[in-house]
């Protein structure tokens, strides 16, 4: 199916590996020019050649820590203002809430939730200037489900829900639409990073990690690649009714 999407742009955070890059990878086999921000330059690097060598696609990058207002400022500057921009960078700690402390919450959070809202802010006002964009943000189950061994997660998630859902209903009079989607479990290196560190501690014996999948629906979490097609999907004119919703991805867990 042809998204419609050939000739436009997308901005990309947390586009180096994981439900980024397959985002990127995605966006770009449809024709879309990406830009890729992560901390990492090696990192970037490495998505940015891979992605050009399958596509073709002429992808930039930029190195930014985006926890920070001004390293946000200066991606936001950096670039002409994108028909779409995923917002994916961050990763907030598991943990109950005495094992989570003020540091290590608030730190997550700049990251995953007011990295969100702050390069949302830059780029949602040059795009309600222009008359369109599309403001895709990758969320998390756990905003919906409140697992309280992931209380900082499922708190950030649940706020950033909202922020999509309260942004989006003020957006169709300027032609921009916002939508999120909750991911469940996706096989990315950090979960199996996790699950094989479980397995070591469960089991003696790391290799076993994929045990932990059995009773997940489809006995498996989902690929990044799934994610990233939602992700092309839910940006482009094929969705273009689709505005203030949060696509839940997780086999009907």
């Amino acid at each position: 199916m042809d998204l419609g999407l050939g000739g436009k742009t997308a901005l990309i955070s947390g586009g180096s590996k994981g439900i980024g890059r397959a985002a990127a990878a995605a966006l770009a086999a449809e024709g879309v020019g990406v830009t890729l921000v992560a901390r990492s330059p090696e990192g970037l690097a490495a998505a940015a050649a891979e992605i050009r060598a399958r596509f073709q696609d002429p992808v930039a990058t930029i190195a930014a820590d985006l926890s920070r207002q001004d390293e946000v400022e200066r991606v936001a500057a950096a670039v002409p203002t994108p028909d779409i921009l995923v917002n994916n960078a961050g990763a907030i700690p598991p943990g109950a809430l005495a094992a989570v402390d003020d540091a290590a919450w608030r730190a997550a959070w700049d990251l995953k939730v007011f990295g969100y809202i702050s390069l949302s802010r830059a780029i949602h006002t040059r795009m309600t200037a222009r008359g369109s964009g599309v403001i895709v943000n990758v969320i998390g189950a756990a905003g919906e489900k409140f697992d309280p061994d992931y209380i900082a997660g499922s708190a950030g998630n649940a706020a950033l829900m909202a922020f999509t859902r309260a942004l989006g209903r003020a957006s169709p009079a300027h032609g921009v639409r916002v939508v999120g989607i909750n991911p469940g479990p996706v096989e990315t290196e950090r979960l199996v990073m996790l699950q094989r560190a479980r397995a070591g501690r469960s089991f003696g014996d790391p290799e076993r990690w994929r045990e932990f999948f059995a009773r997940m629906p489809f006995g498996r979490p989902a690929t990044p690649e799934e994610i990233g097609a939602a992700v092309a999907f839910l940006a482009s004119p094929r969705s273009a009714y689709t505005n203030a919703t949060i696509l839940t991805i997780d086999g009907g867990g």
